[in-house]
């Protein structure tokens, strides 16, 4: 048996292609205990989600968290599951063919776009492997992370490597590693949230709502926090919010370790009691709407901030397969892809052609004329 993956009756000088794995954290195959088990054995065992020492969280995740949390989880997936299935699969595919038809319109060259999921399926090694099959030499990684975590970014890194180094022809990579203040990824979230207030009043408080990390990993130097700060302060100035009209906190807490603050739950419970009446929560760290801002944002967290004395809480849209969103993802493409020679675009290559036409022609008219 080959040691490394190659082709069989390979033939040498075939045409080569460009390829863009789009990835996502990933989702259960079902909402059921036995599926949600699986994806979550998976997605905790991984050392950049998790570092506790293996011995030790090897007998805590099996002994405790996948006997527990499945099934409670499972019910939390039910809520949101669709006729589609999870709500982030289905998102990110449209968002996967969306992107492939406008870059196949743009780019003169044979350009492949395939979706992988960090855990769960599609996976990663599968969505390399059709890039391979079809014959990508070079290949994009576009984690749809707009902040780089090492949780989700750099355990993209990981994963990707180690499909790779079972190749035995590495294709040419490129890996974008966030793109937190990009100006046309802060130009969507400001419309998605102008056109939010266009349907209901503009509420008395924004509210930025990142997925959290333990703190120890700011402090470690991971840019998370920073690139999350960032990015809401960009968007809170192009829409000319005063510092007391809007706010960042972190949602999504695992374990009893002390994480990035203030806290999503807190911060909403806390606002009912004082009097806050009305708030609206933007989620700008996930790309596709899913679990997290389905469930735990526009039913519980919309739950607890009534039952403490608010009035309203709309949660605004992620960006999803907005036309704008993948406009804006074209274009961090297109930057990271610079050179490749599929990227020239379809009006340049036709340019391109038809100057070589019209010089071929004029050295066979000066040749007929001697």
């Amino acid at each position: 048996m080959p040691k490394f993956v190659g082709e069989e009756n390979y033939s040498h000088g075939s045409d080569e292609a460009m390829g863009v794995l789009i990835v996502n954290l990933g989702t259960p195959d079902a909402p059921t205990a036995k599926a949600v088990r699986r994806y979550l054995g998976e997605f905790l065992w991984d050392p950049r989600v998790v570092e506790i020492p293996r011995p030790i969280w090897w007998l805590i995740l099996n002994g405790f968290v996948l006997t527990t949390r499945p099934a409670k989880s499972a019910e939390a997936y039910k809520r949101v599951w669709t006729e589609e299935g999870s709500p982030l699969l289905s998102i990110s595919k449209k968002q996967t063919d969306a992107l492939r038809i406008k870059l196949e319109s743009e780019f003169s060259g044979s350009v492949n776009v395939e979706l992988g999921m960090r855990y769960g399926n599609p996976s990663l090694a599968s969505a390399l492997e059709n890039l391979r099959a079809k014959k990508s030499r070079r290949i994009l990684v576009l984690p749809l992370y707009p902040q780089y975590s090492a949780t989700t970014t750099g355990t993209v890194f990981d994963e990707v490597a180690n499909v790779l180094k079972k190749w035995r022809w590495l294709p040419e990579m490129r890996f974008v590693n966030q793109y937190h203040d990009d100006s046309a990824y802060i130009e969507c979230l400001v419309n998605s949230i102008k056109e939010a207030w266009e349907k209901h009043e503009q509420p008395e408080i924004l509210l930025f709502s990142f997925h959290g990390m333990p703190k120890q990993f700011l402090l470690e130097g991971d840019p998370y926090h920073c690139y999350c700060q960032n990015t809401a302060r960009l968007v809170a100035k192009k829409l000319n919010l005063k510092k007391e009209q809007w706010l960042l906190s972190f949602q999504s807490l695992f374990g009893k370790a002390e994480w990035l603050k203030p806290y999503t739950q807190n911060t909403l419970v806390e606002w009912g009691r004082s009097g806050v009446k009305s708030v609206d929560v933007v989620c700008p760290g996930f790309s596709a709407d899913c679990l997290e801002t389905l469930e735990e944002i526009a039913i519980l967290n919309q739950e607890f901030f009534v039952d403490a004395g608010g009035k309203t809480l709309n949660y605004i849209p992620a960006l999803n397969d907005r036309a704008d969103h993948i406009d804006m993802l074209a274009n961090v493409v297109k930057r990271h892809t610079q050179g490749w020679p599929e990227t020239d675009s379809v009006q340049d290559n036709t340019k391109m052609k038809t100057e070589k036409e019209a010089q071929r022609q004029l050295a066979l008219d000066m040749g007929a004329g001697q």
